[in-house]
């Protein structure tokens, strides 16, 4: 079975946490080129998802420059509150585009679209939205401009604390679907699901999945038998990123994922995880040092076994 490996990367400001229209800095930008180097060291390519901030920013020169030589593909990442129109309050509730109403969510997403029209000379063919904050109606936005390919579902995974979508029962495998059902296989669908990898070291997902959702419903002390259950590798969930997972974890949940019959891997993180200070994942130069080698890890592990770096775009091609 041939394997993809897919890089998505949310390309965003500076600025974690914050919902303002204007005034977003990204600094972190800049330490792509660094980044950059190690995927060419493996012949990786990236997709660098890019927010309006960025798309708007002078230092999104160095992604256009990685992008004209044919070395990554780009994307859109919408946050709502750093893109106009501005009609919504500002809060947790909105910061989730599935929230907001169609013609807003359309109007936004158009204003993003043609900035990196703008700047790449080329419409962006895949998505994920910010915060994953994924619904019928982004999925109805995207098809509409023309998207081939979604990356917005992240698995076994609940937002719904932060008004966002429950994917606790959402599929791991990439699927076609429809934008008014967008948790439904449809093998006609128009558009293409590419969930981030999320899942177990254990073989019975769906078990795994039940009983972690049942211990965090419940009134036990569901952080400390979750570590419990995690130390006693009985119920292991961790994703393929380096700012959540070490190399070993990432290797160890990419042999479970290809070993269920899943035909790609996509590790994901934020820009923000380059620069120290600016994200909740990368505080110092140590943490900086350990997050590149981690990368470093499960990009060498997918190279010497034979699983094929591919760019997010292309997934609607392949299947």
């Amino acid at each position: 079975m041939s394997v993809k490996f897919y890089i998505t990367i949310d390309t965003e400001e500076d600025n974690w946490g914050e919902y303002h229209t204007h005034g977003a800095t990204v600094e972190n930008i800049e330490s792509i080129s660094i980044l950059q180097e190690l995927f060419d060291k493996y012949g990786a390519i990236p997709t660098y998802l890019v927010n309006y901030p960025v798309a708007q920013s002078d230092e999104c020169e160095v992604i256009r420059n990685i992008y004209r030589s044919g070395r990554c593909s780009v994307g859109s990442h919408c946050h709502p509150w750093n893109t106009s129109p501005f009609e919504e309050e500002l809060n947790l509730h909105n910061s989730m585009l599935c929230n907001l109403p169609y013609t807003l969510v359309l109007a936004k997403l158009d204003t993003l679209h043609k900035a990196i029209i703008k700047r790449f000379g080329d419409p962006p063919r895949c998505f994920r939205a910010g915060r994953w904050g994924f619904g019928p109606q982004v999925a109805r936005s995207i098809h509409k401009m023309g998207y081939l390919v979604d990356t917005s579902v992240s698995p076994f995974i609940d937002w719904s604390s932060d008004g966002g979508p429950d994917y606790t029962s959402t599929t791991m495998i990439k699927y076609r679907f429809n934008y008014n059902d967008i948790r439904s296989i449809d093998s006609r669908g128009c558009l293409v699901e590419v969930p981030a990898t999320v899942g177990f070291w254990q073989k019975n997902y769906i078990l795994c999945s039940r009983l972690r959702k049942w211990i965090i419903s419940s009134k036990l002390n569901k952080i400390h038998l979750l570590g419990l259950l995690d130390r006693l590798r009985i119920v292991n969930l961790r994703w393929l990123s380096p700012e959540l997972s070490n190399g070993n974890e990432m290797i160890t949940l990419a042999r479970s994922i290809i070993r269920s019959g899943c035909n790609f891997l996509n590790m994901s993180f934020h820009s923000t995880s380059l620069l120290p200070g600016k994200g909740p994942f990368v505080r110092s130069e140590n943490d900086l040092e350990d997050f590149f080698k981690r990368i470093d890890d499960i990009l060498k592990f997918a190279r010497d076994n034979g699983i094929i770096f591919a760019p997010l775009d292309e997934a609607h091609k392949i299947w």
